[in-house]
């Protein structure tokens, strides 16, 4: 149990006054972390909603006091009498690198700042009855620090750590023996004094590292320092076996295979786990979940109450006594953010549904009726409002006709969504868009000759694959789904190897699909490598394939992930999909797990496309798509509106095909409705007007862009003389900075609109998309590409009006490559430009949503706006303002609301929490942009 020092009084226990064992309580904001306070005696709830405003909230219902801080997120909160008054503090670890102290009204006490690297964990200690703020930071110390917010002392990871990289590969390791504290927590000593856990981690993905306790203030752990087993998402402490002394608790951060609830003995350094995949069926068995384990009561019984997701696990204190059989499971539909437990009362505090969830919820664990209640819950606020408004969405698409002067929908591919939904057969009778392929996973894989490969892939094997068929059984495998669809969509290979059928088998297949009137998508995941070995694979069998893929329906679908499309696909490999000669063949797509730059990877894509070095682009929905922060995975949102949004805006940016993982299809199937009726519009290039006309060239990338874009899992790379000795035009991009600031020069804050490194999957673009393409003047271009000219391309209003910046990732560069800009100077010109660029556009909006706008015929132009908090929706207010146009009519063709166009400068239009609109503006004269 998590320490904080409160007495709690009949304000907290009026929790279960409201008549239920569940109150859920509506704050107007999407809470991520929950803590409890005293206040004179009086204890409340403090929260952070996902951009870092911390607020108090009473039991009785209402939300006082708010402060937003510095509007980026927490990564943690502790609360507790720093000051001797009997009222608590509140500290924030903040992801601008400062730790914040507020007082119990709110107002801002001190704050602290060694770095600019994220502040990542805190709490309180007492060593001599002396209170002690400790803090760690991504630059890898522990500060200690008094009540007034002087530093104390700091100790640097490296005195004592023993944490190691591992691994080979062409990527940059971190160095050895520094760590950043994941956790760091008080331990109470039935001595008097407390001890503090320190937590290590340098791999984001799994957390896993050692646990060092430390008396307070020393620079060397006393305990045996273990390595804990399995990564850790959560650590709290409680005294499990009452003797005074707490333990640790510990809960992983994984999929299910590696989900586990643990304790550990500081004084015996004995660790229990209870694997929770062992529950089998009464856990559902996909998604990324943090198991959060607390010490509870039921009745006279201590137990481990474990929140796993949307599932409430009661498990015995000692975890050897754990009965898979007879454990008992709760489930809910949604899944939470957070839980708290206030000390000396059997009450637990959820944050909000994952989802985009509003409220807080308080359980009266003592209430009889709690475990019936969370099995019905479903929280008002957002999660209602969302699940209406869709509803009504889906009512108003019922009576919805395709404008008569727009184009006949195309085909939009989902490759791998679930082909027994019975609304895909009622789609296919009556039309020709969205197809569905049979999405076909591979367990057994081809065993192919490699006698004359290059010596690394010679040997590389991916271990989730069985290597036994033969070309021909192969064939056979895959063959076979090409029955009762359009075609199939399967991983040809993977990075780890793509080698998993060879290019003898893809060459049959594409032959055989082509003789069917078959389409095949062969799939290839995380291409992230780029030395000599790679640009061997590429040129002996992605190549070839493409060249036998061309005219046959037949596409490679190049699932890369990082930063790829703005960074390796412009190395000299990759020169020959740059160049356009397989256009029809390849699709950018992106795996945006683990990623911080969503905003980057849909303007690179979109501007491969509009360059017309490919034919189509892609995008993909998947659980840990909302797992930035690999050591926190609370990514099991059970109700995919953010899935609903991102795919909406990547269609309506021209995106066609569409790799998702299926979550709650009842719900996802408005998309395919909206697709085969029209109503979400699938532009070509040449119909976008949303789009600036300033656009970045990419060149070949600078080696320290290169590796901090894709080397982004390992977190103790920070060093702040080298960060403010290399200004990035696309910087913060390693495992140092999760939800941290972008600096004033990063595109991402200039260009795109976007603040920190988090989930900006639904961008601003205020002034239109900026694009990264091939180059298109100067030294850097191909003028023989068979792609052809940017312009040419383009809506025919940005012919004469395109302005071209050459990047490679760290610096500007003149189109004649004699000169280089430092990006920290630059970038004002840029800006500059963009903002006057936005000028020549028909349309711009602003507000805090995601925008497209397309030329539907002479004299309509369709405007697609949407509510741009990922995880976070709200209802929104966008202000349409139309420019080198004259608009007769500005209607949304769902609802059929008409707008106000008296001040065509400032049209306000409200958009419904986690929604969209689909607006058509109706012009008095044709539109030409010139």
């Amino acid at each position: 149990m998590m320490k904080t020092t409160l007495v709690l009084t009949t304000a907290l226990m009026a929790a279960s006054a409201f008549g239920s064992a569940i109150t859920s309580i509506e704050t107007g904001h999407t809470i991520c972390k929950v803590r409890t306070a005293q206040k004179n005696g009086a204890s409340f709830m403090v929260a952070s909603d996902y951009d870092g405003t911390i607020m108090a909230v009473s039991p009785k219902g209402s939300v006082g006091w708010k402060n937003e801080l510095s509007g980026f997120m927490n990564h943690d909160l502790w609360c507790a009498d720093i000051t001797g008054d009997k009222t608590d503090e509140i500290l924030a670890a903040n992801a601008d690198g400062h730790l914040y102290c507020l007082d119990a009204n709110g107002n801002l006490l001190w704050r602290f700042k060694a770095s600019d690297a994220p502040m990542n964990a805190v709490c309180v200690v007492r060593k001599g009855g002396v209170p002690y703020i400790v803090c760690g930071s991504y630059d890898m110390n522990i500060y200690y620090l008094s009540p007034e917010g002087s530093l104390v002392k700091a100790i640097e990871s490296k005195l004592y750590s023993k944490e190691k990289p591992w691994g080979k590969s062409d990527k940059i390791l971190p160095e050895a023996n520094k760590h950043v504290a994941n956790f760091i927590r008080p331990i109470r000593r039935k001595t008097g004094g407390d001890a503090i856990a320190v937590h290590a981690a340098i791999w984001s993905t799994g957390a896993a590292g050692h646990l060092y306790c430390f008396e307070p203030l020393e620079e060397k752990p006393f305990n045996k320092v273990t390595k804990l087993s399995g990564g850790v998402g959560e650590l709290r402490t409680a005294d499990l076996d009452g003797d005074g002394n707490d333990e640790v608790l510990t809960g992983a951060t994984s999929m299910i295979q590696d989900a586990y609830v643990g304790t550990f003995d500081i004084d015996e350094a004995r660790q229990k786990q209870f694997g929770i995949q062992q529950l089998k069926n009464k856990v559902d068995g996909f998604g990324y979940r943090v198991v959060q384990p607390e010490l509870v009561k039921e009745g006279k019984n201590a137990m481990l109450f474990v929140l796993f997701g949307s599932k409430i696990l009661l498990l015995p204190t000692d975890l050897d006594d754990v009965d898979a059989k007879e454990a008992e499971v709760l489930a809910n539909r949604f899944s939470y953010n957070d839980m708290w437990k206030p000390e000396g009362k059997n009450l637990i505090v959820l944050a909000s549904a994952q989802s985009g969830g509003s409220c807080i919820h308080i359980i009266n664990l003592d209430d009889p009726d709690w475990k019936h209640e969370y099995a019905a819950l479903q929280p008002p606020g957002n999660i209602t409002a969302i699940i209406n408004k869709t509803a009504e969405a889906r009512e108003q698409l019922q009576s919805f006709k395709k404008p008569s002067w727009e184009k006949d929908v195309p085909p939009v591919t989902f490759m791998t969504d679930n082909r027994d939904h019975p609304a895909i057969a009622e789609i296919e009778a009556n039309h020709t868009s969205p197809v569905f392929m049979n999405g076909k996973h591979l367990p057994r894989v081809e065993d192919v000759d490699r006698s004359s490969f290059d010596e690394v892939y010679r040997k590389k094997r991916d271990r989730r694959k069985k290597y036994i068929l033969s070309s021909d059984g192969m064939v056979k495998e895959i063959a076979a789904n090409f029955d009762g669809a359009p075609g199939i969509a399967y991983w040809g290979g993977h990075g780890n190897d793509p080698f998993q059928t060879s290019l003898q088998t893809q060459k049959k297949i594409f032959d055989m699909a082509r003789e069917k009137g078959k389409k095949v998508v062969t799939i290839y995941p995380e291409l992230e490598q780029h030395d000599e070995h790679f640009a061997w694979v590429l040129e002996n069998h992605f190549y070839p394939m493409a060249q036998h893929a061309r005219g046959k329906n037949c596409n490679i679908f190049i699932r890369t992930k990082h930063g790829f499309w703005n960074g390796i696909v412009y190395l000299p490999m990759w020169s020959k999909l740059i160049s356009g000669e397989y256009a029809d063949v390849f699709v950018p797509a992106l795996e945006e797990t683990t990623d911080k730059t969503m905003e980057q990877s849909v303007a690179a894509r979109l501007g491969i496309w509009a360059a017309g070095s490919v034919d189509q682009w892609g995008a993909r929905c998947a659980r840990d798509n909302t797992s930035f922060d690999r050591t926190r995975q609370h990514s099991h949102q059970e109700l995919p509106n953010h899935f609903l949004r991102q795919m909406i805006y990547n269609i309506s940016c021209g995106a066609t095909y569409l790799n998702n993982f299926p979550v709650d299809q009842d719900y996802m199937s408005i998309l395919w409705e909206l697709i085969a009726k029209g109503a979400l519009y699938v532009p070509g290039r040449s119909e976008l007007v949303s789009l600036s006309p300033v656009h970045l060239g990419m060149t070949t990338p600078d080696e320290r862009f290169l590796d901090t874009g894709n080397n982004v899992k390992w977190m103790t790379f920070f060093n702040q003389q080298e960060e403010d000795a290399n200004p990035m035009v696309f910087g913060r991009l390693n495992g140092s900075w999760p939800g941290a600031p972008n600096t004033e020069w990063d595109f991402s804050r200039y260009a795109a609109g976007v603040n920190d490194r988090r989930l900006n999957y639904l961008p601003p673009y205020p002034n239109g998309i900026v694009m990264m393409t091939p180059p298109q003047t100067g030294t850097f271009a191909d003028p023989s590409a068979p792609r052809g000219k940017l312009a040419d391309h383009l809506h025919p209003m940005y012919k004469g009006i395109l302005k071209e910046y050459i990047t490679d990732g760290r610096n500007y560069i003149s189109a004649d490559g004699t000169q280089t800009f430092k990006a920290d100077e630059y970038y004002k010109t840029i800006e500059t430009d963009i903002i006057d660029g936005a000028k020549h556009l028909p349309v711009t909006v602003s507000g805090d949503v995601a925008w497209v706008c397309a030329q539907t015929s002479p004299t309509h132009l369709r405007l697609t706006l949407i509510d741009g908090g990922y995880i976070d929706p709200s209802a929104k207010t966008a202000t349409v303002k139309l420019q080198n146009i004259k608009a007769t009519k500005m209607t949304d063709l769902l609802s059929k609301e008409t707008f106000d166009l008296s001040d065509p400068s400032a049209i306000k239009v409200g958009i419904d929490c986690g929604l969209f609109r689909f607006i058509d503006i109706e012009l008095t004269q044709p539109f030409t942009g010139k």
